[in-house]
């Protein structure tokens, strides 16, 4: 039995990752906005189920949030980083409020409770630090420019503090999905007011995901079960890549990266002053 940490419990993937945790025995504190709205849970699996109010906007919270996980169970395993939610705007209609809102939410936020859990983790050499990312950070659309970057961010972090800490047992996985049916589409997604000029390239993004709304192929629960077979792998996988549309645009971006690569190697590698000099 482990304990985890799990923020935006109250729908999508949260919530599916907590009932599967709780339904295979480990204890899991509910981090949530609004603590009534995981009374289902908590009411079905008292002591297993914890519902603690959190806020990822206020710094504050992250140590709360730990400390109060830890009064309730004694011990913290697994952080699940899984609230956030998307901006879909251009660069250009990106205002500076929708600009620190988005990555207070997506990237400071996450940030500070890794920071937070990170202390933990290293006194009882073990852990495991999990995020929800997305595969635009990896291969980006028009209108995610904030969003996107957002969680490119906490990639770049999660990579440099999986290497800090591997000393100390201490694992992270960057999930990376595709289009899953939760209500991100709907609830989760902001919008900044259109310039016309980008509705070509925004626009005909965003018409596309209002069309799969309610269709998106991915499965959330399977998604769930596979991200928490990750507790039981010596050697997990530090970017997940899950569901067919994020596995082939995972793979064309790799493919375009390399030629890319291969096409500017030797201008590149000239740049070098001579060996030996």
């Amino acid at each position: 039995m482990k304990t985890l940490l799990i923020t935006g419990a109250s729908t999508g993937f949260g919530r599916a990752l907590a009932k599967k945790a709780l339904n295979r025995g480990h204890q899991v504190a509910l981090a949530v906005r609004n603590p009534e709205s995981v009374a289902e849970l908590t009411a079905q699996y008292p002591g297993k189920a914890v519902a603690i109010q959190f806020d990822l906007t206020k710094a504050a919270d992250a140590e709360r949030v730990v400390k109060e996980t830890l009064e309730q169970f004694g011990q913290l395993d697994v952080l699940i980083n899984n609230a956030g939610y998307g901006l879909l705007a251009a660069l250009e209609e990106s205002s500076d409020e929708l600009l620190a809102r988005n990555l207070e939410t997506n990237f400071t936020g996450p940030f500070r409770l890794i920071r937070a859990v990170l202390p933990v983790m290293r006194a009882q050499k073990q852990g495991r630090v999990i995020s929800l990312s997305a595969i635009a950070a990896y291969a980006n659309h028009p209108g995610f420019a904030v969003y996107a970057g957002a969680k490119a961010a906490l990639d770049a972090a999660c990579d440099a503090a999986a290497q800090e800490t591997a000393p100390f047992g201490i694992k992270f996985t960057q999930v990376i999905p595709g289009p899953y049916r939760t209500d991100f589409i709907g609830r989760s997604l902001d919008h900044a007011p259109r310039i016309p000029d980008y509705e070509a390239t925004v626009g005909k993004f965003g018409a596309y995901l209002a069309k799969v709304e309610g269709k998106q192929p991915g499965d959330p629960n399977a998604a769930s079960s596979l991200i928490l077979d990750l507790l039981d792998e010596e050697k997990p996988p530090f970017r997940l890549v899950i569901g067919q549309y994020a596995t082939t645009t995972f793979a064309k971006k790799l493919a375009a990266s390399e030629a890319e690569l291969t096409a500017w190697k030797e201008r590149g590698l000239a740049t070098d002053f001579p060996p030996g000099t």
